[in-house]
């Protein structure tokens, strides 16, 4: 039985194909660690359904988790998640540069985050 993608000329896919996400244990696609985060993006990289993965994800501003092999946080699309505590000065740089990094992918897949509303917080 195969799944016929929401795009017509993508390829079909097999319902019991070995998926990362399916081949692997669920949690890791939805951990605190940064280290198991990293490597389920990497489990994500040959997947066949990466791109249809990502954009569904981005459409509906998933919360949480790795989709299509990006970390989403809070409905938006980080290049890595930070562990708990302040972060040092290197890694604000080395956020920013993976920020760029992480936006020159999606808009290579044709894929556009939506905009992320700015909320203040009262003091």
């Amino acid at each position: 039985m195969s799944l016929a993608l929401a795009n017509p000329d993508a390829k079909s896919v097999e319902l019991d194909a070995e998926l990362p996400c399916r081949k692997f244990d669920p949690d890791l696609w939805f951990a605190d660690a940064p280290t198991e985060l990293e490597l389920a993006k990497s489990l994500c990289g040959d997947c066949p359904l990466r791109v249809e993965c990502l954009s569904g994800a981005v459409e509906r501003a998933e919360p949480w988790g790795v989709w299509g092999g990006e970390i989403f946080e809070r409905g938006a699309v980080v290049p890595r998640k930070r562990p708990r505590g302040r972060p040092r000065k290197e890694d604000v740089a080395r956020d920013a540069v993976l920020r760029v990094e992480v936006e020159a992918r999606m808009a290579a897949e044709g894929l556009a985050e939506q905009p992320r509303v700015a909320v203040r917080l009262a003091a």
